[in-house]
């Protein structure tokens, strides 16, 4: 692992309403906070430019590789004027006639550097208490991302992808040191789910990860809630970084030397049975 100076994160955990214009507003004037507080990389929501919800997702979507993207034209501007790296959370994109829901990672140049398009839909069905299909509105991504930037080497998944824990380890096997999720888990799963998920990701892999929530909205009369905490988790599942449910940026430290440390005291790569079960990578096999 490349050697480098440790560096600030921010994780803005935003409210989101239906006023899209708004939304952006918010959302560069929290990048531009975050990044005058000495923030090299930010990370934002999943979904944060419009209501999570499913009925309405069509009418906020933009046309990202037409160059018709509002948010992600907000996230250059900002990206270049702070000379700062982001991880756009995730915006509705539309594409040859598809929904997609996609995070941008921007570079401090302005530009588009990966674009990672969620690949695990989330579906649950719990009596009683919520039903949803995320496969009835968004068509899957095919391909894992994995991105450098100048802050390092970074793997993106959103909300549903970091309950695969596949993926997490292709990411590592690439080299990634950071996990970034932005995620909107709901009240349901946040309980039981949202920090055993991060701290599985984190120790099973001995890397960073980052989850970015919007804001819980206690008023909404929405269907969806989201759980928000959001937080930044060290290789050995430390929480480094929190928030509560509120609107909120919350800045935490990544230490690569950290990863070399815990790797080095328990080195779980050479005491894996390779020759019992293997990772196949199969975009390089």
């Amino acid at each position: 692992m490349p050697q480098a100076a440790p560096y600030k994160i921010a994780l803005c955990q935003l409210p989101v309403t239906a006023d899209k214009h708004g939304n952006i507003a918010r959302a560069r004037a929290r990048i531009d906070a975050a990044a005058a507080a000495g923030a090299k990389l930010v990370v934002l929501p999943e979904i944060w430019n419009c209501p999570y919800a499913m009925e309405t997702m069509r009418s906020y979507a933009e046309d990202i590789d037409g160059g018709r993207s509002p948010s992600v034209s907000m996230l250059s501007e900002v990206a270049a004027a702070r000379k700062i790296t982001i991880v756009g959370g995730s915006v509705p994109e539309m594409a040859s006639g598809q929904l997609f829901n996609t995070c941008c990672v921007v570079g401090p140049d302005g530009e588009i550097k990966a674009k990672h398009r969620k690949l695990h839909l989330f579906g649950i069905d719990i009596p009683g208490d919520i039903t949803f299909r995320e496969s009835d509105t968004f068509t899957p991504g095919q391909e894992p991302t994995v991105v450098d930037t100048d802050v390092g080497r970074i793997g993106i998944g959103i909300c549903h992808d970091i309950r695969f824990p596949e993926l997490a380890m292709l990411y590592r096997s690439r080299g990634a040191h950071l996990i970034c999720y932005p995620s909107a888990f709901n009240m349901s799963t946040g309980q039981l789910l949202w920090d055993l998920m991060q701290k599985s990701r984190a120790v099973d892999n001995q890397l960073f990860v980052a989850t970015c929530s919007p804001a819980r909205d206690p008023n909404s009369q929405s269907d969806f809630v989201a759980w928000g905490n959001s937080s930044l988790i060290g290789p050995f599942g430390e929480v480094l970084a929190a928030a509560g449910h509120e609107d909120a940026t919350v800045i935490g430290e990544i230490d690569l030397s950290l990863i070399e440390a815990v790797r080095a005291n328990l080195p779980l790569e050479t005491q894996g049975r390779g020759d019992l079960y293997r990772l196949v990578d199969v975009e390089r096999e």
